[in-house]
């Protein structure tokens, strides 16, 4: 049954795309951003195929090996799938294309490489087939002028955090723990500037893992790695890797944090498939609490988003390794759910305004810089 929304004249909708690092499905959000409003009016969810998953592990592997035709055939097919998402979402609504001012897309990203003699980050789901099939105006490809301009590409949510969820009474740190967990630090004083950085893995190892053992995309309330006891031995030495040493701005990705990168770095059959579990959970918790406390210890509160706020498990250890009070962002305005997807529909605004997406003390870029390319539909 279609839901019927309201429209007044001075709305300005757009759509948010978002598939995310987990690789479960798209995220696809209707959202009113005239003014400094950011008001959400419909959301739906595609969950991938097996077979789309399948594919996409496969492209995001280290060193993965793949024909150019079956890349193209994936671009393509994400492309559709994003439209497929667009037109559902409109059919649960009153609201018809020509309504629609923009959709921002992230795509799906499937390598991430922004450090090296030739930086790149590659995001897949073809924009010219978004525009074609929906009739709407869409912007993607978001990262890689970031990188032309000498930053990570990553993360770009930060400046859409600081729009939602700063306060000038308080700290706070926005963390969202997609496959890779990242966070934003938002200074109650405005004169300081919003740092943003990946931590490393969030839901990636896991739920690597217990696809490996269990045949589960995901550990469900965390509730196999509660049946495992943690190995803090395991942890030290799994943190060790470089990555958490370095100091932002760093950004990273799945194809880094792999199995691979577990196997490299530890002895996976001197552990109980739920001791590494448990363990890994630990890892992820660990490892955003301790950057917070480095980077930002006057942190008065976290605000969790991302599919590893529905981790039952991980959030009682971010809640006892946290260096402060630790929230959903549902407390603050936005479903977790939805961040990611609202900020990549307010980046588009950014770019159809004429107006930077990026900010230079969280990506490391040498200025600020208009992001995306817009594909047009008339």
């Amino acid at each position: 049954m279609a839901q019927c929304i309201s429209m007044s004249k001075q709305q300005a909708l757009y759509i948010g795309l978002m598939s995310g690092t987990s690789l479960d499905g798209i995220d696809a959000v209707l959202v009113d951003l005239h003014d400094d409003k950011i008001e959400v009016m419909a959301f739906e969810y595609l969950p991938f195929s097996s077979a789309i998953q399948h594919q996409l592990h496969q492209l995001s592997a280290p060193n993965a090996r793949v024909s150019l035709q079956t890349f193209g055939e994936l671009d393509t097919t994400l492309g559709l799938l994003f439209a497929k998402t667009v037109n559902a979402l409109l059919a649960k609504t009153s609201i018809a294309p020509s309504q629609i001012k923009a959709i921002g897309s992230h795509g799906q990203t499937v390598y991430h490489a922004p450090v090296g003699p030739f930086p790149f980050t590659l995001q897949i789901g073809d924009p010219n087939c978004i525009a074609q099939h929906t009739h709407i105006t869409t912007v993607a490809d978001f990262r890689r002028r970031d990188i032309a301009a000498g930053g990570q590409g990553a993360p770009l949510v930060p400046a859409f955090h600081r729009a939602m969820f700063a306060s000038t009474h308080e700290t706070r740190c926005v963390v969202n723990i997609g496959g890779i967990a990242n966070v934003t630090v938002l200074p109650a004083d405005n004169e300081k500037p919003v740092m943003g950085f990946d931590t490393g893995p969030g839901n990636t190892l896991i739920n690597q893992w217990i696809k490996r053992h269990l045949s589960c995309d995901y550990d469900k309330q965390g509730a196999w790695a509660k049946t495992g006891n943690v190995n803090f031995a395991l942890v030290q030495q799994l943190k060790q890797d470089p990555y958490f040493q370095a100091p932002p701005p760093k950004s990273t990705g799945v194809d880094y944090f792999s199995l691979d990168w577990l196997d490299k770095h530890c002895q996976l059959t001197a552990y109980a498939p739920q001791t590494l579990q448990a363990s890994l959970t630990y890892l992820t918790a660990l490892t955003i609490c301790e950057a917070i406390a480095a980077i930002a210890p006057d942190t008065s509160r976290i605000l969790v988003c991302g599919g590893g706020g529905h981790n039952a498990y991980l959030m009682q250890l971010l809640r006892e390794n946290a260096p402060c009070l630790v929230h959903s962002t549902a407390e603050f305005g936005l479903h977790p759910d939805h961040v990611e997807a609202v900020a990549f529909a307010w980046l588009a605004k950014q770019t159809l305004c004429g107006k930077a997406g990026n900010l230079q003390a969280v990506t490391g870029a040498q200025s600020e810089v208009i992001l995306g390319g817009i594909y047009y539909v008339h």
